[in-house]
């Protein structure tokens, strides 16, 4: 079974501004997302992408911009599934204010029972998301063969609940799990199991660095804006 490459969008202007962007339209990459989104064609440099699946978020699609310029074969599949979660009536208001609503602990310690009023639960989220990546998977080794390699941009806490998924990891225990902006997750799919190969790579170790405040015991809601 195929090899998926699974990239979080750049650096959002949500992400700086500490907002959960959610479906709020009109979210676009900032400069530094920009740049990463620059540097991805020469990350990705060398490996035979048979397809590009993006969620239909504005800061997904400006992500694989340059890709996709890049390799003119290829054209980007858009795929709602892998949309980020409908956070509902929290989308659009800071994480800051969030972190007293009585749902955020919930969200932190037991996201498999946290569902966003106006929005969708986090396990609708999750099942929706691995059923699109089985329905790929199955799609691109009909068409490319069992080696191929594909890619999907998206976004966080989708990114972490594919990787929950393939693990074997309850829903409970994503946000033990990391993805920064423009990062590279692999997993390879098998006919008995998933491999995850790689998990949350940039290539840049300046967010392991201490930071001059402290960022909490909290799993940043939407996955965080990553180093500073």
């Amino acid at each position: 079974m195929p090899t998926l490459i699974l990239v979080r969008h750049g650096r959002s202007t949500a992400n700086t501004e500490g907002l959960l962007a959610g479906w709020t339209p009109g979210v676009a990459l900032d400069e530094r997302g920009a740049r990463q989104a620059a540097a991805l064609p020469g990350r990705l440099a060398g490996l035979p992408l048979s397809e590009i699946v993006t969620s239909p978020l504005q800061r997904c699609q400006e992500t694989l911009r340059p890709l996709l310029d890049a390799r003119p074969e290829l054209r980007a599949h858009t795929d709602e599934r892998i949309g980020e979660c409908h956070y509902g009536d929290w989308s659009g208001r800071k994480l800051a204010e969030l972190k007293d609503e009585p749902l955020m602990e919930v969200v932190q310690t037991h996201p498999s029972a946290a569902a966003f009023p106006g929005g969708e639960s986090m396990r609708a989220m999750q099942t929706r998301a691995a059923e699109a990546v089985r329905e790929w998977n199955a799609r691109v080794e009909r068409d490319h063969g069992p080696d191929a390699v594909y890619l999907m941009c998206s976004h966080g806490d989708i990114i972490k609940s594919l990787v929950a998924e393939a693990l074997g990891l309850h829903l409970d225990l994503f946000q033990r799990i990391s993805v920064e902006p423009c990062s590279v997750t692999a997993i390879r799919y098998t006919r008995l199991r998933p491999y995850l190969v790689r998990l949350g790579d940039t290539g840049d170790f300046a967010s392991l660095a201490p930071r001059e405040e402290p960022s909490g015991d909290e799993a940043p809601v939407g996955g965080g804006a990553g180093a500073p």
